[in-house]
């Protein structure tokens, strides 16, 4: 029995993505800062994941708490649950 041919996958170029509060000069992140915040939440109000934010560990640790903070004071919105 002969083995098939595994197709290939195109190689990708592994380039980092731009961290955005580096680009700001940010060292820390402020729940007040509701227009900084807004971009690492999702439409649905989910908080977007470290691989698509371009954040470092500890900045997304800072990010999601200053999130939850925000969403306490009524600044942000919680995540949409509609169900089907």
């Amino acid at each position: 029995m002969r083995s098939r041919p595994s197709a290939q996958r195109p190689v990708r170029s592994p380039r980092k993505k731009a961290n955005p509060l580096h680009a700001r000069g940010l060292t820390e992140v402020d729940w007040k800062d509701t227009a900084l915040l807004r971009t690492f939440v999702s439409d649905r109000g989910k908080i977007r994941a470290r691989r698509v934010t371009g954040l470092t560990p500890q900045q997304q640790r800072q990010v999601a708490v200053a999130i939850r903070n925000a969403r306490e004071m009524a600044l942000l919105p919680y995540p949409h649950a509609g169900r089907g």
